[in-house]
């Protein structure tokens, strides 16, 4: 989101100063040259006030007689010469009454023929064009001599320009630095807003999504950020309270039924067994009942199983991976014996990874148990151990029926059992078991199709990072819906 916000920020703030900053570099171009006109205007003026009181109209040498063409000619020269100012008196019909440097005349056309034709209208010249650093020219002004109300003379001025375009390109180097400056130190500013703003949306993203995969005690830091975002920071907070409240009672009811169900299903399992004894041997429903109560107790020890699983706390360690499996491939070795089904072991002889030994050891328990009740006799169940990049992948392999695509969706879902398989022992919570010890130390457990036939089930064990995973309570994790799982 910052990155979306951010460049908005930055666009708006650079369209502010732009929208500033052309204006009024304008403006100081302006002001640049308007000093430089003013104070051509007060030369033309002096100028005009000398050349008012020559009457002498002549177009050679100065007469030494005439003194005031003489003092004209030579303020004219010194001023050419100290400026480098082009400078001349014109009588009306443009012939030159005393001009710095000699020869120079009226330019037939442009700003300086305008201005001298608008002094001759008796009035100064307008402002010229404005001057720009990378337009080259001269600056005209011109000032009518005036003598008992009449113009009888134009003193025009014709300057180069060089100077004042360096001013007005000093002044927009400034311009430009103080821009930039602003310019930073609004992105500065936009940063530190947009991070104020953003900060609780970003802990209330990481606290949702911790939330969402299992930690439920993720919480949200309410004294920050503008006052609507603090205000739902504890909305959350409140909401988070209530869901881990409510389903911190959820499973411990699972375990005090569990646990309070089981002493009277004891006591009815005995007094099913001392009626047996007033009834012939080989009662169909007295066998009947007692394998429902063994069904029964079954499902209450598997429920109190996987409340103790999701509340639990995982002991993650670094493990060697292969050790374990191989000695849980041992111990159902005499069981797949005995159901004459084939159960063989390949992958390395030690691989490392972070997890928790007996949580580890149970989910085998219950995945190879699970294949090794639908494998049909002389089949195979085959588990593999392979390393994978940042994980180790467990994966049993068995011969059964397998699962479609439908049940594939379900596999994993506590008392869910395919109705192919609803004749077959079990409470359909074994692998729901697997799947809340493996969650907490931070490993998965998939399913797929195995060809020709059968399922494959793969846990992936971490292979570091096992320290992070400590760090959320596996009660908060296994309670999510993950793998769908089967026919346990």
């Amino acid at each position: 989101m910052r990155t979306r916000l951010l460049p908005l920020l930055i666009v708006l703030m650079a369209g502010v100063l732009l929208a500033l900053g052309f204006p009024l570099g304008a403006g100081m171009a302006a002001v640049q040259q308007q000093r430089v006109v003013v104070d051509r205007i007060d030369d033309t003026a002096r100028f005009a006030a000398l050349a008012q009181f020559v009457t002498t109209r002549q177009f050679g040498p100065a007469d030494e007689a005439d003194e005031r063409l003489t003092t004209l000619r030579s303020e004219l020269a010194r001023y050419e010469d100290l400026y480098d100012i082009r400078v001349g008196v014109f009588y009306r019909d443009g012939r030159a009454m005393a001009v710095a440097p000699a020869g120079w005349s009226v330019p037939p056309e442009g700003e300086g023929r305008q201005a001298f034709q608008e002094a001759l209208a008796g009035r100064r010249s307008h402002d010229p064009a404005q001057v720009l650093p990378w337009r080259s020219g001269r600056l005209a002004v011109a000032s009518p001599v005036i003598r008992d109300g009449d113009v009888v003379a134009v003193v025009v001025t014709d300057s180069p320009t060089g100077k004042l375009r360096s001013r007005i390109l000093h002044s927009w180097l400034l311009l430009a630095a103080g821009e930039t400056a602003a310019m930073l130190l609004a992105v500065g500013a936009a940063f530190r807003l947009t991070g104020w703003v953003l900060r609780p949306v970003r802990t209330l993203d990481v606290a949702a999504h911790g939330i969402a995969t299992g930690a439920l005690n993720s919480r949200v830091a309410v004294s920050t950020g503008p006052p609507e975002l603090r205000r739902l920071a504890r909305s959350f907070n409140e909401m988070a309270d209530n869901v881990e409240e409510v389903l911190e009672q959820q499973r411990a009811f699972v375990a005090d039924a569990s646990h309070q169900l089981r002493n009277p299903l004891a006591a009815l399992l005995l007094r099913i067994e001392l009626l047996a004894l007033d009834l012939p041997d080989g009662h169909e429903e007295i066998a009947s009942v007692r394998t429902e109560g063994k069904r029964l107790a079954r499902v209450l020890d598997d429920l109190l199983d996987l409340a103790l699983a999701e509340h639990a706390e995982s002991d993650l360690q670094l493990t060697d991976i292969a050790e374990i499996v191989t000695d849980r491939v041992g111990s159902w070795s005499p069981v797949a014996d005995r159901e004459q089904v084939t159960l063989t072991y390949s992958g390395p002889a030690a691989v490392t990874g972070w997890a928790d030994p007996i949580a580890l050891s149970s989910a085998l328990d219950a995945v190879v148990d699970n294949a090794l009740k639908f494998t049909p006799a002389h089949a195979r169940v085959d588990v593999t151990v392979e390393v994978g990049g940042d994980s180790i992948g467990i994966t049993v392999a068995d011969g059964g029926p397998g699962l479609t695509e439908d049940e594939l969706s379900r596999i994993g879902d506590r008392f869910w059992r395919s109705n192919r398989h609803q004749n077959v022992s079990g409470s359909g919570l074994g692998l729901s078991i697997s799947r809340a010890l493996l969650a907490a130390g931070g490993a998965t457990l998939s399913y797929a199709p195995n060809e020709p036939n059968g399922l494959r089930a793969t846990i992936a064990v971490p292979r570091d990072g096992g320290g992070d995973t400590k760090a959320i309570p596996k009660s908060a994790r296994a309670g999510q819906p993950g793998g769908r799982a089967a026919k346990a």
